[in-house]
C-alpha cells in the first residue's frame, strides 16, 4: 500500500476500532507475523487459534501420550459424535444425532449419494451444475458410471449460481438426487436452500448439499429448510487445520434405511464384538467407516467455542461487512484498472468470499505472496479473496487490495 493512500488506511483503522468481534482476532495465530500483511485465503485455509494449540500439545503428552489404547474407552470412540452434535448446534441449525466428523468431503460425498440414491431406487438422474467445485462433479460422474445413472448438468452463471428455476427446469419424477454447494466456490453465490429444497421434494428426489465455503460463515438452518443430506469440510471457517477431516449430515428420518457403501468395523453395531457380517449402526454411527481420525478433530474444537460465545449472526454481520468493504474498494482501486466482478453485489446473494478477474491476475499471484499478501487464484483469471470474520482485519482487507492494485499499475 503506497503512501498516497494514507487515508484508505485511516478508514480501515477506524473500521477496525468500532468492530465488536475486534477482540477475536488476537486469539489466531500469526496476525501479528509481519511476514504477511494481509491473509486473504481464510476460505481455503483457516489460521490456527492458540488454544488450539494447546489444546493438541495437551491431547499428545496427556491423552495419547497418557492415556494410550484406554483413551478409546474413555472418550475417542464417541468424539466423531460428540463434536458432530456440537457443529450442528453450533454451525448448522440441525439437531443432535445427524452429524459425524470423518473422513475427507470427497469420501463423505460418495458415501452420502450412494446412500440417498439407495432410497430412490429406480430413478436414473443426479443434477448438477458444472460450475460446482470439480471434486462434486467428478464423485458424481463416478458414481453415475459405476450405477449406469444419467447426469443432468445446470450450465449456471458463473458470476451467480444455480437459481431455483433452474433447478426447477431440470429435475424430473426421474430425478433421484440434486447435488449442489450452498455457497459456490468461485463466485461466492448463496444459493436459496429452503427453496431449492422444495423444488427438489416436489418431485420426490433428495437433496445433498455441499457446505464447505459455508460452515462458519453464514448462518444454516439445515432441519428448518429441509436438507436431507450434507457434507462439508472444517479447514476453512473452521480453522481444523490442512486436510482435517470432514463432516456429514443425514436427517433423522432417513437414517433407518441409509446404507452407505464403505463397510467399516466403526461404523457396524456393536463395533468391538468383531462379528461375522455386517450390521450398520444405528442412527448417524452408521455413515463411519473405519477408526477415525481423533488428532485431526482437535483442534476446530476451538473454533466452535469462539463462534458458540459470539454467535453466527454476528459472525455473518462481521463477513458482510468485510466483503462490502472489499468490494468498495475493487471498484475505487481496481475496477479503473479493467477488474471485472465476479461475485454478486447484493449481500443477500453472497456467501464469505468474493471473486475478481482480471487477465494478468494469475502472472501477479506469486508476486502478491512474495509480498505477503495472500489471496488464491482460481482459473481462468481469478482472484478469490476469503475474509474470515474472526481473523481477517479491515485494515488486511485495505492492505490487500491495494498491493493488487499496484501489481496491475506496475
Amino acid at each position: 500500500m503506497t503512501l498516497s493512500n494514507s487515508s484508505l488506511l485511516d478508514r480501515a483503522e477506524t473500521l477496525d476500532a468500532s468492530d465488536p468481534l475486534r477482540a477475536y482476532r488476537d486469539l489466531f495465530i500469526g496476525v501479528d507475523d509481519p511476514s504477511v500483511s494481509a491473509y486473504l485465503d481464510g476460505n481455503s485455509l483457516g489460521r490456527p487459534t492458540k488454544a488450539s494449540a494447546e489444546r493438541i500439545n495437551s491431547f499428545v503428552t496427556n491423552s495419547w501420550g497418557g492415556r494410550l489404547i484406554r483413551g478409546w474407552d474413555e472418550q475417542w470412540y464417541e468424539l466423531p459424535i460428540t463434536i458432530g452434535d456440537t457443529l450442528a448446534a453450533v454451525t448448522l441449525g440441525a439437531a443432535a444425532g445427524q452429524t459425524t466428523i470423518g473422513d475427507s468431503t470427497t469420501v463423505l460425498l460418495y458415501k452420502l449419494a450412494r446412500g440417498a440414491l439407495a432410497l430412490r431406487p429406480g430413478r436414473s438422474e443426479i443434477v448438477v451444475d458444472r460450475d460446482n467445485f470439480p471434486t462434486d462433479r467428478y464423485v458424481m460422474e463416478s458414481i453415475a458410471e459405476e450405477l449406469g445413472l444419467t447426469l443432468r448438468w445446470i450450465d449456471s452463471d458463473r458470476r451467480g449460481g444455480v437459481s431455483v428455476d433452474q433447478l426447477s427446469a431440470s429435475v424430473s419424477d426421474q430425478t433421484a438426487l440434486v447435488v449442489l454447494s450452498h455457497v459456490s466456490y468461485r463466485s461466492g453465490y448463496l444459493l436459496d436452500a429452503a427453496a431449492i429444497a422444495r423444488v427438489t421434494h416436489e418431485v420426490g428426489a433428495l437433496l445433498l448439499l455441499d457446505l464447505c465455503h459455508s460452515v462458519g460463515s453464514v448462518p444454516l438452518e439445515l432441519d428448518k429448510w429441509g436438507v436431507d443430506l450434507a457434507v462439508g469440510c472444517t479447514y476453512k471457517y473452521l480453522n481444523g487445520g490442512p486436510g482435517s477431516p470432514a463432516f456429514a449430515y443425514v436427517r433423522a428420518e432417513y437414517q433407518r434405511d441409509f446404507v452407505q457403501p464403505i463397510w467399516g468395523w466403526m461404523g457396524r453395531d456393536d463395533s468391538f464384538a468383531m462379528a461375522q457380517g455386517y450390521e450398520p449402526a444405528p442412527g448417524i454411527r452408521r455413515v463411519i467407516s473405519g477408526t477415525p481420525p481423533i488428532l485431526g478433530m482437535i483442534a476446530l474444537q476451538d473454533t466452535l467455542n469462539l463462534i458458540e460465545e459470539v454467535g453466527m449472526g454476528a459472525v455473518r454481520a462481521k463477513s458482510v461487512a468485510l466483503t462490502e468493504y472489499a468490494l468498495e474498494l475493487v471498484r475505487e482501486l481496481l475496477v479503473p484498472l479493467d477488474v471485472e466482478i465476479g461475485s454478486p453485489e447484493d449481500a443477500a446473494e453472497r456467501g464469505g468470499h468474493i471473486i475478481i478477474d482480471h487477465p494478468r491476475f494469475e502472472s501477479v499471484i506469486a508476486r502478491l505472496w512474495h509480498k505477503g499478501v495472500i489471496p488464491d487464484f482460481r482459473a481462468p483469471r481469478g482472484l478469490r479473496l476469503g475474509l474470515s470474520p474472526l481473523s481477517t482485519s479491515f485494515r488486511e482487507v485495505c492492505v490487500g487490495v491495494g498491493a493488487i492494485r499496484d501489481e496491475l499499475a506496475d
